[in-house]
């Protein structure tokens, strides 16, 4: 047993803020069952895992869990969109399997609450991290192939996918505009984005409004319900500035 100051490490504070959250909710959204063990696993971030003693994290299932949503949502655009070149499938597939695409995937499981995030994380909102989100996401896919296989984890993501995917031909809905102009101002040598967010009206229905600066100069501005959809909408007003 290890002890500091009368609070558990290890292995017992791992079992403890797992054993903490009851899990079935994010089991029964995810359609399929999951042993503790690599629930566990897929949950552990390395900023817990490094607070508590150096325990293993959820780094190497979320590079299985990479390959396992790539190939599935590879394959289904092959088969439902047979008529699209390749150069249009591999941008849907890039758009899907973005970072920005697995955070929605995450939040529409409510995964956040289920992370088991060291201190530091958790009280800089980790749990809503688009970055902690879709290496989450990932990383429970990769347990999913690790237990049952890689048709049940394809099963999974396709119904996981499916709107994403069903809609991915439509008009730059999921088009991942930040990376997209990250991209390009790379290749024209222009210093990096910056983005200048605010929030207006009450809490439960505020209006973000992004402004995205290139050099200093602002080159796009965008508005939505969350600061993720403004930045999304300045970066593509940017984009077309740029281009």
């Amino acid at each position: 047993m290890n002890r500091k100051k009368g609070r558990l490490t290890g292995q017992e504070a791992l079992d403890a803020a797992f054993n903490a959250v009851d899990h079935a909710p994010l089991l029964e959204k995810l359609g399929i069952e999951l042993a503790d063990e690599h629930l566990r696993l897929a949950l552990t971030h390395r900023s817990f895992a490094n607070e508590n003693g150096m325990l293993p994290n959820n780094e190497r299932l979320e590079f299985l869990g990479d390959a396992v949503l790539g190939l599935s949502v590879a394959t289904q655009l092959y088969h439902q969109y047979p008529d699209r070149p390749e150069s249009d499938i591999s941008k849907m597939r890039a758009s899907i399997v973005s970072r920005y695409g697995l955070a929605d995937i995450a939040r529409e499981i409510s995964l956040g609450q289920h992370i088991l995030l060291g201190k530091g994380e958790d009280s800089t909102d980790g749990r809503e991290k688009d970055s902690i989100l879709a290496d989450t996401t990932e990383a429970l896919l990769g347990a999913l192939y690790i237990q049952h296989g890689f048709e049940p984890a394809r099963d999974v993501v396709l119904r996981l996918f499916k709107h994403k995917i069903d809609t991915a031909s439509a008009v730059g809905l999921h088009q991942d505009w930040k990376t997209t102009l990250q991209e390009k101002v790379a290749e024209k040598r222009l210093p990096a984005p910056v983005y200048e967010s605010e929030a207006t009206g009450p809490e439960h229905e505020q209006i973000f409004t992004s402004h995205v600066l290139i050099n200093g100069e602002r080159k796009g501005t965008g508005t939505g319900t969350n600061k993720k959809l403004a930045e999304q909408q300045a970066a593509h007003q940017a984009f077309l500035a740029i281009r």
